[in-house]
């Protein structure tokens, strides 16, 4: 006698649904990772200053470090991300967030360029290896119709915790010194390590692509919505296809090519320029006169701005024409970066400018993250997202080292500012053609 199977689409089980509870603890945790990240990926910039004071460093000098970390950001976002396609997204966020806690700690015994080199570049790798799996995993347990608006909201963990730190930093500096900025950055992680593993669930699409976890699937939609006919499924199932082989060329397959292409130009500009302005600008503020307390806390508004811009931007994205309101961002970031550069010492109209860049720029980075984990189905959300991520960190090492050179150089900083808008146009253009394409696509 044969026992008939049923089947339950995941996809359409959580479409159908409200986002309740469970899923915003998934979120919160995602969140926190991305906080944590934030924090860690930021504090570099905001004890340089004091760094090269107690270092007695010239201008400058600092840029193969902060480039260091971001390699490191770029390794582990490369690698991390085809991993997590395969053995899942949990195990690699967790092992990433114990490996930048333990080697941000480690940062405190750094006494010489070198040394503080290998800990940046090291710590960088679990870094980039959180990042894209925190987004592909709260992509996977969001409805469709507000996925990108909740990993954008997720996201806003990142920019608050680059926030936080500039401001944290301008408490601990004073008393415990730099170190005091890397002590916190990495106790944390380790603090949450835990809770991640006993509260944080594995990707449940993953697990029906991969099979054989059933009675796991059931467990997890039971906690979405205790709906009664779940009894009855025996097999679960997403309506996309899981595909075996090298996970980074199926980015280029079924149509993705051109658009893959774009996505990684897009980032590459966008977080070239996002990391120019985050790692330097609390050097060049204090340069132009500014004691240094006062300009971390100036640059900190860049993030206060890319908090306000994700909330702004972020209901835009679940409608029609996303990566528009992205070239639109990514152009008005490009003049605003022109009037940084003009503005000196000018407090004030300095604060505001780099509040509304912070909007423009950071708010269309975290929206290009959302649209991404949107666009790649889940047998390579990770990677898809991991390489965009990785390859716009080649563009966030080239902006900070390049921007060291020119300043080692003298040059002005009007003329550092002009150059540095370029990358912004060159992301608005990318975001542009990427929404022609996916609408012929489509």
């Amino acid at each position: 006698m044969s026992v008939s199977q049923s089947t339950l689409d995941i996809t359409s089980f959580i479409d159908a649904r409200k986002v309740g509870g469970f899923q915003l603890v998934v979120i919160a945790l995602c969140a926190a990772v991305v906080f944590i990240d934030g924090f860690d990926t930021q504090a570099i910039a905001y004890v340089a200053p004091s760094i090269a004071k107690e270092w007695k460093l010239a201008p400058g000098a600092l840029g193969p470090v902060f480039g260091a970390g971001l390699f490191g950001l770029m390794v582990g976002a490369l690698i991390l991300g085809p991993v997590a396609d395969r053995i899942g997204r949990k195990p690699v966020i967790i092992v990433s967030v114990l490996a930048f806690g333990l080697f941000s700690l480690l940062t405190v015994t750094a006494d010489s360029l070198t040394s503080l080199f290998m800990w940046r570049f090291l710590t960088g790798i679990g870094l980039g290896g959180a990042m894209p799996n925190a987004i592909a995993l709260t992509a996977e347990y969001c409805p469709q119709r507000r996925r990108a608006a909740l990993v954008m909201v997720m996201f806003i963990g990142f920019s608050l915790g680059s926030a936080i730190g500039g401001f944290l930093a301008t408490v601990l500096v004073p008393r415990f010194g730099w170190v005091g900025v890397f002590w916190v950055g990495g106790l944390v992680p380790l603090v949450l390590a835990p809770l991640l593993l006993a509260r944080l669930p594995e990707s449940i699409r993953l697990l029906a692509l991969h099979g054989g976890a059933d009675h796991r699937i059931r467990a997890l939609l039971a906690r979405i919505d205790a709906d009664p006919t779940l009894d009855d499924a025996d097999r679960f199932v997403v309506a996309e296809e899981a595909r075996g082989g090298v996970p980074v060329a199926h980015l280029f397959r079924d149509g993705r090519a051109l658009a893959t292409i774009l996505l990684w130009i897009m980032f590459f500009m966008s977080l070239l320029d996002l990391y120019f302005l985050i790692n330097w600008l609390p050097t060049v503020i204090n340069a132009s006169g500014v004691e240094v307390g006062t300009a971390v806390l100036i640059s900190t508004m860049f993030q206060v701005g890319g908090i306000v811009g994700t909330l702004a931007l972020a209901p835009l994205l679940d409608r029609g024409k996303p990566f528009a309101v992205l070239a639109f961002a990514y152009a008005a970031a490009a003049l605003l970066i022109v009037v940084i550069g003009r503005l000196g010492g000018a407090i004030l109209p300095l604060t505001a400018a780099i509040f509304a860049a912070g909007f423009c720029l950071t708010g269309a980075q975290i929206g290009a993250n959302a649209l991404t984990a949107v666009f790649y189905p889940t047998y390579i959300r990770s990677t898809g997202i991991g390489w965009a991520l990785g390859i716009g960190r080649i563009g966030s090492i080239v902006g900070p080292i390049v921007a060291g050179v020119l300043l080692a150089l003298r040059w002005p900083t009007p003329d550092i500012f002009l150059l540095g808008a370029l990358p912004a146009v060159i992301g608005a253009a990318a975001a542009f053609a990427i929404g022609r394409e996916t609408a012929r696509a489509g």
